[in-house]
């Protein structure tokens, strides 16, 4: 297996923010914003619907058939277990989820994917996955 380096999992998701972004800000506008301005109060149900939309979109792309979003698509990279099988639901879910610990320390998760052996940021560490070249 070769494993895909930083710079590439980063270009991946450029093109997928690209991509997935304009749909939650669409959304987000639709429903309210995830903020009201006026009383700087959170919306609630915004909020919700824009964790549902990036968890669904990378949980289901990452566990497909395809093995990778519409970004890791255009790269050529995969997402896949140790072993290099495809994952399930469940861990792509958890995947999803860990990037928030990998973003919350000052994106240094994110950054591990630089300095590790396999190429795996915290969250590939966490969900025991690695992004590799198709």
């Amino acid at each position: 297996m070769q494993y895909a380096g930083f710079l590439r999992r980063m270009v991946a998701a450029i093109v997928d923010a690209i991509i997935v972004y304009p749909v939650v800000f669409a959304v987000t506008f639709v429903t309210g914003g995830s903020v009201d301005m006026d009383t700087s109060q959170l919306n609630p149900l915004a909020l919700l619907l824009e964790i549902v939309i990036l968890w669904l979109y990378f949980a289901l792309f990452e566990c497909s058939q395809k093995r990778a979003t519409l970004g890791k698509m255009a790269i050529g990279i995969v997402v896949t277990d140790l072993e290099g099988d495809r994952i399930s639901f469940g861990r792509a879910t958890g995947r999803t989820f860990g990037k928030v610990l990998s973003a919350a320390i000052v994106l240094v998760g994110f950054a591990m994917a630089a300095f590790t052996a396999r190429k795996q940021a915290l969250h590939d560490m966490m969900a025991g996955t690695l992004v590799v070249v198709r």
